[in-house]
């Protein structure tokens, strides 16, 4: 089974069962910086959220500006199609639940 497939079917099991122990972005245990994301973004008309580490939340948000993720990243799935969210989660799941570092913003083109 493709990576990005079991990665997808992973998180597809912790949306359905949700546990508010682990991150819905990098599955790792919750620490103490835990936030809320709304999938689709207030601004745009989101109601649900889901939980995730600061870090992973702050990453997010640096990668896409809220109309990019309404139009076509309001998943997890459709977030882990995209390289660079791959490449940070590859990252970051080797780090303890409570990690955290400052997240640089991608600049625009």
């Amino acid at each position: 089974m493709k990576r990005i497939q079991k990665i997808a079917l992973e998180t597809q099991y912790r949306l359905n069962n949700p546990t508010e122990k682990n991150c819905s972005l990098c599955g790792r245990p919750l620490g103490k910086r835990t936030e809320k994301h709304h999938l689709v973004p207030k601004s745009q008309g989101g109601i649900d959220t889901i939980p995730l580490h600061a870090i992973c939340h702050r990453k997010i948000h640096a990668l896409f500006n809220e109309k990019e993720l309404a139009r076509s990243y309001f998943s997890i799935e459709a977030l882990l199609a995209d390289e660079s969210v791959r490449k940070f989660v590859k990252w970051v799941q080797t780090k303890p639940a409570d990690f955290y570092s400052r997240t640089r913003k991608k600049t625009r083109t």
